[in-house]
């Protein structure tokens, strides 16, 4: 007797015809017939009778049917331990981030460690963007990105790196020749930022709203390229990291300018529940995005 044949019994039992456990196995009826024809003359009797176009269990083939369902039941919680064993564990992570600047690298990461941990289904819930720790606490997230660790005795925060904003204006802009900009300076701009709340936006949240300076127009472009564009066509100006900023840089048209005389920087947590008990895997993932991003990226 072969696994195919208790898997076919099994089948057959479960669903009462061979017609429907053709949809179950995917093979042909003749297939069907000819491995019940097997069985059948391996075991020496019948396993099933028609009663009313239904295909019932004789005696036989109820007791082969329990050891099938024994056999059957086991063979894949081994194949599931033997995969576990190679590829790690299984689940799921659910992630967000605050910076929309994130889905810059997130994905390739996100994708990296999918190679490693192809078991282990990622899922960005973008619809938590801008509000991730309260999507946290509310369960809908398993894990948050955000540059803004807020103090919440029921969340925990794991450093992954530090980076710098900058100022990109056209290349015959007024700030090109300064070192760096001041506050009052943003005082005439037209700033170009991705998305509202402006509770959100880095530059205003830590630059510019603890100098009680508002810029003289400020308007939300939900497409970087797009706001790039405006800044060559000097339709305004706008803010990003230093390292998002690159490509963009090496059109003549464009330069970056250092935010304040320190330069602003922000740094990156992962936001976990702090009393929450987490699989290994999320250990894995969080160390992997610190390694990765470093590696990867100069941030």
């Amino acid at each position: 007797m072969e696994i195919r044949h208790l898997k076919l019994i099994k089948a057959i039992a479960e669903e009462g015809s061979l017609t429907k456990a053709i949809d179950k196995l995917h093979l042909t009826q003749s297939a069907l017939s000819y491995q019940l024809k097997e069985a059948e003359q391996h075991i020496g009797t019948k396993l099933f009778s028609r009663v009313n176009k239904k295909m019932v269990l004789t005696k036989a083939g109820e007791k082969l049917f329990e050891t099938a369902k024994e056999i059957l039941d086991k063979l894949a919680e081994t194949e599931q331990q033997i995969k576990k064993s190679v590829f790690g564990e299984f689940g799921e992570i659910k992630i967000s981030t605050e910076c929309f600047s994130s889905y810059h690298w997130l994905p390739s990461v996100m994708k990296q460690f999918q190679l490693l941990y192809p078991n282990v289904d990622l899922k960005i819930v973008a619809e938590a963007t801008h509000y991730p720790l309260q999507k946290l606490l509310n369960g809908i997230l398993d894990v948050a990105i955000t540059s803004d660790p807020v103090k919440n005795d029921k969340l925990k925060y794991i450093e992954l790196f530090q980076d710098e904003m900058v100022v990109i204006v056209p290349s015959h802009h007024a700030w090109v020749e300064k070192k760096f900009v001041l506050p009052k300076d943003f005082v005439n701009e037209h700033l170009l930022i991705h998305s509202l709340p402006l509770e959100t936006v880095t530059v205003h949240q830590f630059f510019l709203a603890p100098a009680k300076v508002t810029p003289k127009k400020i308007t939300p472009i939900p497409l970087t390229e797009a706001s790039i564009e405006m800044v060559k066509a000097d339709m305004g100006i706008m803010v990003m990291a230093k390292w998002a900023a690159q490509p963009y840089l090496r059109h003549n048209a464009l330069r970056a300018v250092k935010i304040g005389k320190a330069g602003l920087k922000r740094k990156h947590y992962v936001a976990m529940m702090a009393h929450k008990t987490y699989p290994p895997y999320f250990t894995q993932f969080v160390e992997f995005l610190q390694h990765e991003i470093n590696l990867q990226f100069d941030v």
